[in-house]
Order: C-alpha cells, then structure tokens, then sequence
C-alpha cells in the first residue's frame, strides 16, 4: 500500500505548485494532505486559483487536515466546502481512515489537542479499538523541527499519547522544508524501542525555508521542493522523497513495534 504525503502547497505564481501535481501523478496511492493547502488565507478564491488548477484531478484519491493558513477564513469553512467528505464528515478536522494494514489518524493541530479536548479523547478511543498492526498520524504544525517556525509544544500531550497507543509515524508541513527524524518521545528523549518518527514534509509548491539549526534527533534535512511516497506493509514502512528534479534525496526502512 503506498500513500504519498506532503503540506503547503498551494502558492499562486510559484512553477512548484505545478511541478509537484506531476510527481504526484507518477506514483500510485492516496494523497495524505498535512494543511496550508491553498494560500495566502485559504479561501474559496484561493482554492479555485492557487491549488486547484494543479492539484484538483487527485481529488479522488485525498484526504486533507487543515493548517492555519485555511483557518486565517473563519472556521476554515472554504478548506471543509471544497475537499467534502475528504475532510471528515463533522467539521472538526480530524478523522481515521485505513490503508490497508495500517490505521491513519487524521489530525487537526489548529484546534485543542490538549489532554481532556474532545480531539484527544477522539484519538484515546480510536487507539483503544485498533486493531490493525501498524499505525501513521498527520497534523499540520510539528512538535519537533529545525526549521524557523520552532516546535510546536501545544502538541506535546498528543504525541505521548501515541506513544502509549504505539504510533509508528507522524507527518506535518507548517515548516517549508523536508525533515526527517529519529524516534523520539514527547520529551525529545530518543527511544529506539518506543519513540514514534516525525516527518515534515512542507515542500508541497510553498516557497522553501532555511533551517535555522540543528534539532537533537533529526537525521535528514532538505530545503527542496518534492513529495513523500510511503510504502505502508504488514509491518513495516518505507520511505523517499521525491523531488521535482526527479531525484530521491532520503529514503529508509523501519518496522512497526
């Protein structure tokens, strides 16, 4: 099963946009879409003109979480009118889909995702009734990065509770940029055994970002624009990035605990 994932993309004027629509378009699978999909202030208009053009003919194979970008409109109601049901079917955000073995827990880091939310107790559930081996999660702004933005602390509680639900992968954008980490705990203590590794993939058509150091655990860091292709197996998953040179600057290989 392969899903491909990346974030921030939608940038009218920018070449990228366009050349990212035909790396997603040589590989097979569903998009997983990490939020900042349309900008500047993801509304209707920004949709039609900046995203849509390029990206509109995957939309039967999408599904998206919201950044801030789409929630710079009220409610981010344009985001949840133009992807449907590819959204969630509530408003809220976040949903679960499946790709074969695997569960994907489809987040929404512009909203509480504190301990006690109803978001966090969404997740508690879901992972309390999986039953699928392996597991993936997607939101919009990285606990962990290198990248200017800084970390996103507010999404701290979540990440641990993954961890006790045995979360193998989390993917974000927010930061314009590719990084790739080691598995961590919440704390950003490196554990081998039963961290969970974070990708930011924000290289979707955005103009990119410089890192602005080196944050403890991450292994991989590209300022290029590109896509994630993901193999999910029975227990494992594989990784590279594909950039619209046609290069595949990172790839590797872990299994699910």
């Amino acid at each position: 099963m392969t899903v491909i994932g990346v974030g921030d993309i939608g940038w009218c004027g920018r070449a990228e946009v366009a050349q990212t629509a035909r790396v997603v378009a040589g590989i097979e699978g569903d998009v997983l879409l990490a939020g900042d999909i349309a900008y500047p202030h993801g509304t209707t208009e920004n949709f039609r003109d900046c995203f849509h053009p390029s990206w509109g003919r995957f939309r039967p194979r999408w599904h998206a979480v919201p950044g801030n970008h789409e929630y710079e409109s009220p409610g981010a109601a344009p985001f949840f009118a133009y992807f449907g049901e590819a959204a969630g079917t509530d408003g809220t955000g976040y949903f679960v889909i499946n790709q074969g073995d695997w569960t994907v827990l489809m987040l929404n880091s512009n909203i509480p995702a504190g301990r006690g939310s109803p978001q966090y107790e969404f997740v508690r559930t879901k992972l309390a009734l999986q039953r699928t081996p392996c597991t993936m999660a997607v939101w919009h702004h990285p606990l962990f990065t290198s990248g200017p933005n800084g970390d996103n602390v507010f999404m701290r509680d979540m990440w641990a509770l993954l961890e006790t639900g045995r979360v193998e992968v989390v993917l974000n954008g927010h930061d314009h940029l590719y990084e790739r980490f080691a598995r961590q705990l919440s704390d950003g203590t490196a554990d081998p055994a039963n961290g969970i590794r974070q990708f930011t993939v924000g290289t979707g058509g955005a103009e990119l970002y410089n890192f602005v150091r080196v944050a403890p655990n991450s292994e991989a860091r590209l300022s290029r624009s590109g896509v994630m292709k993901f193999t999910l197996a029975p227990a494992q998953v594989s990784w590279e990035f594909h950039g619209i040179d046609g290069s595949i600057s990172d790839r590797g290989l872990d299994t699910c605990r």
